[in-house]
């Protein structure tokens, strides 16, 4: 009976332990922030001169990204992904200078667009296999695959819904920063080319965005 006694603790003891080194070894590659949602402001750059913003040009976008740690305590590493955006760009318009009546006309409009994002990031961050609670800094690109694009107006002649895919530039580029701690992080995006092709438009726009808003991390 002693006998079985102890080769019973003996099995369990190294049973644990065993366990224990899996887990280490498990931990000790750990992966960090691979699905992300983000909320953000749209500020539009290089409107026309009869282009005025109104209340909030929401920015949404969510994704995965696959971390690949680069350096041996995986503070560094790089990320490629795959994700979601819609932005809703919300501006009046006035055709009163272009207009034969004397009133004012005050277009309110909308802009709204899908993408599919292929970001690209470059990754610090001081986490440790124990703790999710860490500081981050990363920094990306990202090119944008045009999936829709509608235009949206309501004016004193009436409203309606066009499609401007075929105005629009399929692809868009982007670069972008992310910065925080834990759940909060700050989140910055600004487009490197305008949202409307130029040689299928008959005045010059160059609108371009820059984002600010937040970034949350999952896993």
């Amino acid at each position: 009976m002693r006998l079985f006694v102890s080769l019973f603790f003996l099995h369990f003891i190294s049973f644990v332990y065993s366990q224990k080194e899996t887990e280490t070894i498990a931990d000790s590659l750990f992966r960090e922030d691979q699905f992300y949602v983000s909320i953000s402001y749209n500020i539009l750059q290089k409107t026309p001169d009869n282009f005025n913003q109104y209340s909030f040009s929401t920015g949404l976008s969510a994704g995965f990204l696959r971390d690949f740690p680069i350096s041996e305590n995986r503070h560094w590493a790089i990320a490629p992904g795959i994700g979601y955006s819609f932005n809703d760009l919300k501006q009046n318009i006035d055709f009163s200078s272009i207009s034969n009546g004397s009133e004012t006309e005050i277009v309110k409009s909308r802009i709204l667009l899908h993408y599919i994002d292929l970001p690209l990031e470059i990754r610090w961050r001081n986490a440790t296999p124990d703790s999710h609670k860490f500081w981050r800094i990363y920094g990306g690109f990202m090119a944008s695959y045009l999936i829709n694009g509608k235009f949206k107006y309501e004016g004193s002649f009436g409203s309606g819904t066009e499609n401007i895919n075929d105005l629009l530039n399929k692809i868009q580029y982007a670069t972008y920063l992310t910065f925080g701690f834990n759940t909060w992080n700050a989140y910055i995006h600004y487009g490197l080319n305008p949202f409307f092709d130029k040689d299928k438009t008959t005045t010059e726009n160059n609108v371009t965005t820059l984002k600010i808003g937040l970034m949350f991390y999952i896993l």
